[in-house]
């Protein structure tokens, strides 16, 4: 697999902006139309904040379609500034907050979808807050972070510079379809961006490594290179185990986090391509709290990073980070200051003060999440005491069977106690028997408060909670300990 000559073409102080469809001068009533579709959005905006029901993340966005359906690629298609967009299953947020924070060491203003709203709603929302009534946007970076699904509806609207996928995993079945439709529909994205557009694909993923064969845009490569850290073959819930080409079981050299690895297949050949961007050496924080370093090796030579956050995936979203920062023309070698300050975004491992005991949230989705965020706790000293918070509302995804492919298993011995809450409890607390976790240890409470109130109860003072949950009880728990005083609003964040 060939990549064209990322080295050479960064000579260059700055790439030429794509060239937009010709497109006829707005006519009165279309600018009409986009003035009151942005001061609704707006108004909207401000009303969800004075009132504090919202941060305007996200229904901003749904009231300015609803009245100009082009709101969001008139703001976006009449701006100079750079446009980056960052998908795939896991990864995203953490990916934009530090490609963000490299942006912002450029000293780039920067408006992006910080909070995770990632449906078209949110990043419409992005453009209504950020521009005037007219659509004009002052800023110099364009950064979405956007959902998988929702993203081949996105880019033709936002017409990036910059497309990255983090990676694919097993995740909402019912609303994306099996891990291959996910697949297919991406890489039928990527063949529409114009040879102006870079996409920066995880090298370490067999499927997504795979994307952008018939793409006119540049490819770029990320992920790790290194024996330091990882496993001889997948984790059992892995995803991906055989050749996408000829269906061949996959060889290993090793495997960093589920099907992500060195890998080759011994039938037809296909490997992963020569990586642009590699983390080098790695090395983890043996309490699961971090900092984490790593060198990456970028074709401007290697780059020393601490990033004060732990666990394998941070240096992969460390490395996507930089290298959509080279594709966007940022000087990448105010990297590790700008990432020597990261903090986790909302509800990924935030740790949270609540009195005199600890709370740690967890935001997990799929099983490569949920085993990453075990496996990180169980390397915080002592028995742990859990709650446990998921749903299976459509927002959430209604296919709930990826729980079983956990490797709970592997904490149960840490296990104090746990409280199942969510309106899949039963099935929670059920297969926490299934792992063999002692009945007298798992109690079920539905209602999320009360749930976090019994959990609490159980941690002894300066003792420690571990939350996982899915979406919206993470959504919902945090609104219970804003309104305690524990955290801030999470568009404050």
């Amino acid at each position: 697999m060939q990549t064209k000559d990322v080295k050479s073409e960064h000579k260059e102080q700055a790439r030429p902006q794509p060239t937009l469809p010709a497109a006829e001068s707005p006519s009165g009533i279309d600018r009409a139309r986009l003035a009151l579709a942005i001061s609704a959005g707006k108004l909207a905006s401000a009303s969800g904040r004075l009132l504090r029901i919202g941060g305007g993340t996200s229904l901003p966005g749904m009231i300015a379609r609803r009245i100009d359906p082009n709101v969001l690629k008139s703001v976006v298609g009449a701006s100079k500034a750079r446009k980056i967009v960052i998908t795939g299953s896991n990864g995203k947020t953490t990916t934009a907050r530090m490609t963000a924070a490299i942006a912002d060491a450029n000293r780039f203003r920067v408006s992006q979808n910080r909070t995770g709203s990632n449906l078209l709603q949110g990043v419409t929302s992005v453009a209504v807050n950020a521009a005037s009534i007219f659509g004009n946007l002052d800023c110099d970076v364009l950064l979405f972070e956007i959902d998988e699904g929702t993203i081949p509806h996105a880019v033709p609207e936002i017409q990036p510079d910059v497309v990255v996928i983090t990676n694919i995993f097993r995740d909402q079945l019912d609303r994306y379809g099996e891990l291959y439709s996910v697949a297919k529909a991406l890489d039928k994205m990527l063949e529409s961006l114009p040879e102006t557009a870079t996409i920066v694909l995880n090298g370490n993923d067999p499927q997504v490594a795979n994307f952008g064969q018939n793409a006119r845009a540049r490819r770029v490569y990320f992920g790790l290179e290194t024996m330091e850290v990882g496993t001889p073959v997948p984790e059992q819930s892995a995803d991906i185990i055989r050749c996408i080409h000829c269906n061949h079981d996959l060889e290993y050299k090793v495997a960093y986090l589920s099907h992500l690895g060195l890998y080759s297949c011994p039938n037809c050949g296909y490997t992963l391509p020569k990586l642009d961007f590699a983390a080098t050496s790695v090395q983890l924080a043996s309490d699961g709290e971090g900092p984490t370093h790593t060198t990456i090796r970028t074709p401007q030579g290697d780059i020393e990073l601490t990033i004060p956050l732990p666990g394998l995936h941070n240096v992969y979203n460390a490395a996507a980070a930089i290298a959509a920062s080279m594709a966007a023309d940022f000087d990448i070698t105010k990297s590790d200051a700008a990432l020597s300050h990261i903090r986790p975004a909302f509800g990924r491992l935030e740790k949270i003060q609540a009195g005199d005991k600890t709370i740690y949230l967890s935001f997990v989705k799929n099983p490569t999440s949920f085993n990453l965020i075990m496996r990180l706790i169980a390397q915080h000293q002592g028995k742990k005491h859990l709650l446990l918070a998921m749903s299976n509302t459509v927002v959430d995804g209604e296919d709930f069977a990826w729980l079983w492919d956990a490797d709970i298993e592997e904490i149960v011995p840490d296990i104090l106690d746990a409280i199942c809450c969510g309106n899949k409890a039963e099935e929670l607390a059920m297969r926490l028997k299934y792992a063999e976790v002692s009945t007298d240890k798992i109690k079920m409470i539905h209602d999320r408060e009360a749930a976090l109130d019994a959990a609490l109860r159980n941690v002894e003072p300066g003792g420690t909670l571990y939350i996982l949950s899915g979406y919206t009880p993470t959504q919902e728990l945090r609104k219970i300990m804003q309104k305690r005083g524990w955290v801030k609003h999470y568009w404050e964040e």
